[in-house]
């Protein structure tokens, strides 16, 4: 296992992405159907949304960052606000909005998996020209979540890219899901200006028209982007000198799903601006994603460096 990061390469993270509340409910008596009610065993209100996640997942582990996106001047928003404070996020440039509404994710959550309902609000009104060149010049890496979500910004998002390449910072890509399942011709443009991208096995097959797992990543190895494929209870996998690289999950104690892809990205993230080898990055994802599951939301249960090392020593 990677040792302490030397102080050097501790970088400065820039997440520009969504703002929501998540609603869970956890332990589902049954699927929902028209004109039923169903039962949960229990309910929480959490800071949501793929960006803030991980952003939040970032900053438990010792790194700084700042957060850019939209949300509105109202209950939910505000609530977001004091979550990324607290976490020690730079909110410097988010600025509530009066015209918009905060966005809201119902998560539906079962033992096996969950499902999500979104309310976008503000989410799909940011536009890649509002981040402007100062703020990327403050950070050294850039991670965009919820490609398919964020309507403004995905028009704009290989320009923002770009700009954020122009200025020395790396960037990273997590596309989420596609509600509307059209997954879009345009990601592959995208993809030219991403140096890590993270998607799920479901998003990655949906992306790519590849039932394969490894044909999938063969299919978007465009010379420049490393794609790290999130598998849930399988673990991770990439593609190294044309074959699968694989880690596998952590057993743990699992309670909600809820966001661990989006802890498992900041754990890679945090192994890989680290420089590491690509194995303990893809360790340091895996610990991450299974830890994240010991609480409900995406945010309660967040690892710490130290208990990714713990675990990942009882590993090995």
């Amino acid at each position: 296992m990677a040792g302490p990061a030397k102080p050097d390469l501790i970088k400065h993270v820039l997440v520009v992405g969504e703002v929501n509340v998540d609603l869970v409910l956890k332990g589902l008596h049954a699927a929902p159907a028209p004109g039923q009610e169903v039962l949960a065993d229990d309910f929480l209100m959490t800071p949501g949304s793929s960006s803030m996640i991980c952003a939040m997942g970032l900053a438990r582990l010792g790194n700084p960052v700042a957060f850019h996106g939209k949300l509105g001047r109202d209950a939910w928003g505000e609530y977001c606000l004091d979550a990324l404070r607290s976490a020690g996020i730079d909110v410097a440039s988010l600025q509530p909005d009066a015209a918009l509404r905060t966005g809201v994710t119902v998560s539906l959550s079962t033992p096996r998996d969950r499902s999500l309902v979104t309310f976008a609000g503000a989410i799909a009104s940011l536009h890649a020209e509002e981040v402007d060149t100062a703020l990327l010049e403050r950070a050294e890496h850039l991670h965009v979540s919820s490609y398919y979500l964020q309507k403004a910004l995905r028009a704009g998002c290989r320009d923002l890219l770009a700009r954020a390449h122009a200025v020395g910072l790396s960037t990273s890509l997590d596309p989420g899901f596609d509600p509307e399942q059209q997954w879009g011709s345009d990601l592959s443009d995208t993809l030219q200006e991403v140096d890590l991208f993270l998607p799920n096995e479901e998003e990655l097959k949906a992306i790519t028209g590849h039932h394969d797992l490894l044909d999938a990543l063969i299919a978007l190895d465009n010379g420049r982007t490393r794609t790290v494929v999130k598998r849930g209870r399988l673990g991770c996998a990439t593609l190294h000198e044309g074959k699968l690289l694989e880690v596998p999950a952590h057993v743990v104690d699992a309670v909600d799903s809820t966001g661990a892809g989006d802890s498992f990205d900041a754990g890679f993230l945090h192994a890989w601006l680290r420089e590491w080898s690509l194995q303990d990055c893809l360790r340091w994802g895996s610990a991450c994603g299974s830890l994240s599951t010991r609480g409900m939301g995406g945010t309660t249960r967040q690892a710490s460096v130290d208990e990714v090392q713990a675990l990942l020593a009882g590993a090995a």
